[in-house]
């Protein structure tokens, strides 16, 4: 033996375990997890596939494989088939790696999109339907300078009732879009920024003649009007404001929408006699004929003094206050406050 001494590193126990990891584990991969995840959601092979845009026989193709796997590893398998036409069945070995799934996912996804904003190549901005051109003003003051720096704006459909968790989870790192405010109150939520566009009420669209429905009409009175409203959104955060979580208990719902067109196409066919709450911009617009869908409908001002509509653009304020004033995110604030009307 030389007299030369060889240096042995010491293997750490977390090394060791990853060195030492099973095959079957390995091949589990996260497009696998994706969709045993949806699987649980959906309760079926083929509603997945259809949520996935896939066929059938790779959504359960992957399911066998991912069955086969934890059979090895834990030694029981994650999904069972109960027989056609029946929804599948978790294991409890499934239940536990559908969360373990679910955690694994969600912070590989907070983990890049933290990566991404602490370098500022990506802006991510959600948007209402209705605000897509206040992004747009906006965005002509930061354009060419995102664009040299290379920097992507990231554009996506957001719903009302998505907004807060959209940006608590920071999916999304600015929202253009509608809130339930209290009425003549300032700003109530430190945690969020916001840059207000506006504040208004709401109005009505209804089919039923004067007698019924007058042109004025307070929030208590609206126990005795027959309704179309929405199932979720900004809407029915006003009823759940103004009636409690259990508001359709107290109400009479005539029909239950999942968009505001379909609602005044319902309406206008008199297939259903009744009215709908809309925002009062859109009331106006009814009111002076320009709505070509809602041509014979009357717009009867709806009367609140507890609530209101606020629109404008929302961020986390902990997100703003971690960036200097050149981060893409704090001149795309910027820019909006740039284009806010006056108060």
């Amino acid at each position: 033996m030389s007299g030369s001494s060889q240096l042995v590193l010491p293997t750490s126990t977390s090394l060791h375990r990853l060195l030492h990891m099973p095959g079957a584990l390995l091949d589990t991969t996260m497009d696998q997890l994706r969709t045993l995840l949806t699987v649980h959601e959906t309760r079926s092979a083929l509603r997945a596939a259809r949520a996935l845009g896939r066929e059938q026989s790779s959504v359960q193709k992957q399911l066998d494989t991912l069955n086969r796997n934890f059979l090895e590893l834990c030694g029981e398998a994650l999904v069972v088939k109960q027989g056609r036409g029946k929804d599948v069945l978790f294991t409890p070995t499934g239940e536990s790696i559908v969360e373990l799934a679910r955690e694994t996912l969600a912070e590989w996804l907070d983990g890049i999109h933290e990566c991404r904003r602490k370098l500022g190549t990506t802006v991510t901005v959600g948007t209402t339907r209705y605000m897509l051109d206040t992004l747009a003003k906006a965005w002509h003051h930061v354009a060419d300078e995102f664009q040299e720096r290379d920097v992507d704006l990231k554009v996506v459909h957001i719903r009302t009732k998505d907004i807060w968790t959209k940006l608590e989870t920071q999916e999304v790192d600015v929202v253009c879009g509608s809130v339930v405010t209290r009425a003549g109150q300032g700003w109530e939520r430190p945690e969020f920024e916001v840059i207000q566009w506006r504040r208004g009420g709401l109005a009505l669209l209804t089919n039923l003649p004067e007698t019924v429905v007058g042109d004025r009409v307070r929030v208590p009175a609206l126990r005795s009007v027959p309704l179309v409203v929405p199932g979720a959104g900004l809407i029915a955060e006003f009823l759940r404001g103004w009636f409690g979580p259990d508001y359709r208990q107290g109400l009479d719902i005539a029909a239950e929408i999942d968009e505001i067109q379909y609602g005044i196409s319902l309406l206008r066919s008199n297939l259903v006699k009744g009215a709908m709450i809309v925002t009062s911009g859109l009331g106006v617009v009814a009111a002076n004929n320009e709505l070509r869908e809602g041509s014979g409908l009357r717009v009867v001002q709806l009367a609140d003094d507890s609530l209101e509509r606020l629109v404008g653009v929302f961020a986390r304020t902990d997100a703003l206050a971690k960036h200097p004033a050149d981060h893409p995110l704090k001149l795309l604030w910027a820019a909006f406050e740039r284009e806010a009307p006056p108060l």
